[in-house]
């Protein structure tokens, strides 16, 4: 087979190499979105970001918290896919805070989902 083969260039192009130089968002296993440019990756999927940040968001609110250059471990990446223009990126109704905000809006989150898990596994006991 050649490289002119169609199904050879489908191939080629659904690989990362297709990303090289682009702005890419990673999903990975921990649930932590990455905002950057792929500049390198190798054979074990490890990848080399650049001008990196880590998108964190809270109900209405998010945060891009910049990380700068980083490398990430194969094994982690759950999807990765490339980015869209900023302005069609997010919902229109979403608000972007400083990291200090977003670290408050992450612990009252995380303090009413414990609340909430707490609350249920005592609902066997009666305090009426």
């Amino acid at each position: 087979m050649s490289w002119s083969d169609s199904s050879d260039h489908n191939l080629f192009s659904s690989s990362l190499a297709s990303y090289l130089d682009r702005k890419i968002l990673i999903l990975l296993r921990d649930g932590r979105k990455l905002l950057g440019t792929l500049r390198s990756f190798d054979q074990y999927a490890n990848i080399v970001l650049e001008g990196t940040s880590e998108r964190v968001m809270v109900g209405n609110l998010y945060c891009d918290i910049p990380l700068g250059l980083y490398v990430i471990r194969g094994e982690n990446v759950v999807l990765i896919g490339e980015r869209e223009s900023a302005e069609e990126e997010l919902s229109p109704h979403m608000t972007c805070v400083s990291a200090a905000e977003i670290k408050r809006a992450e612990k009252a989150d995380n303090a009413a989902e414990l609340k909430g898990s707490m609350r249920k596994r005592m609902e066997f006991l009666d305090f009426d």
